[in-house]
């Protein structure tokens, strides 16, 4: 799975440390969800979202890999 968390958390200016607070996780999770080490629980994703206002889908993007 692809996401677009770093390149909506840059928009906003905010470091990993920063996102991570705002989640209330570590800065290495949110390091590990950006390099695609990580998929995060449902709960996660759907605090993900709303803290960019947008959909799961249009953050998290499935990569179907034969």
């Amino acid at each position: 799975m692809r996401s677009r968390v770093r390149e909506l958390r840059e928009a906003q200016g905010w470091s990993q440390a920063q996102l991570g607070e705002r989640l209330e996780v570590s800065r290495q999770t949110i390091n590990a969800i950006e390099t695609g080490k990580y998929d995060p629980s449902l709960p996660l994703a759907f605090r993900i979202a709303r803290e960019f206002g947008e959909p799961i889908e249009s953050i998290f993007l499935f990569e179907d890999v034969p």
